[in-house]
């Protein structure tokens, strides 16, 4: 499988426009990591939180329902197959406190200030620093970050890779950083600590804390997490 070494735009949008409908069906297997990647945010009533790469909203009912109706959740979504669902799951649970944006994370004009982030399996959004950096301009500092998803094996079973890759192949339009999803995401939480999940650590779930931009800046020289 050849995939851009840069996520690419236009094959996501392709690949999400065939996968949409059965989207849901094919990853049921993920509930359980997101939605204890939703418990490890450690939302309160009232707060503000950023979906990223909401896609069909499996998370947005949940998210909603611990912010409460005084507190806003955000979903962005390239896709326009992938957030049409969404806003029709939406629409039947009366999600009220949702807001859906139609728009790459890099573009997307974010009303924060986010409370915390959630990446579920969003490798993409990951390898865009712009993305990241766009999402994070809207964040307040000392936000709360999880995110959960696919990676490669521990280096002593790196013989079993390619089942890693071809599992994603359909859901990413790149494996670069497949081996530590999180690294760009590091130099935003320099916190960020990380515990495999999935059969013998084929994936990952961590978390940490944005700290501000000033924060930020002076922290990026520091080694990223393990």
């Amino acid at each position: 499988m050849t995939l851009a070494s840069m996520p690419d735009r236009g094959r996501a949008l392709e690949r999400y426009r065939r996968l949409a409908r059965r989207y849901d069906a094919a990853t049921r297997g993920i509930d359980r990591k997101r939605r204890r990647a939703i418990d490890l945010l450690r939302l309160q009533p009232g707060e503000t939180v950023l979906d990223a790469a909401c896609g069909t909203g499996s998370a947005l009912a949940q998210l909603s329902n611990v912010v409460g109706p005084g507190g806003r959740v955000i979903g962005v979504e390239q896709s326009p197959e992938m957030i049409a669902i969404a806003r029709q799951r939406c629409a039947a649970l009366g999600l009220d406190n949702v807001i859906l944006l139609e728009a790459p994370v890099e573009n997307a004009r974010i009303a924060g200030p986010s409370d915390a982030v959630l990446f579920s399996f969003a490798h993409d959004v990951l390898q865009s620093r712009a993305a990241l950096a766009n999402i994070f301009a809207a964040a307040r500092p000392g936000a709360r970050v999880v995110s959960v998803g696919a990676k490669l094996y521990p280096r002593w079973l790196s013989f079993l890779d390619f089942w890693v890759r071809w599992r994603v192949r359909d859901y990413v339009s790149t494996l670069e950083g497949l081996e530590r999803p999180w690294r760009l995401l590091a130099e935003f939480v320099p916190d960020f600590t990380v515990a495999e999940v999935s059969y013998l650590g084929s994936g990952y779930i961590g978390g940490g804390s944005y700290p501000g931009i000033a924060a930020k800046r002076a922290s990026i020289a520091a080694p990223l997490c393990a």
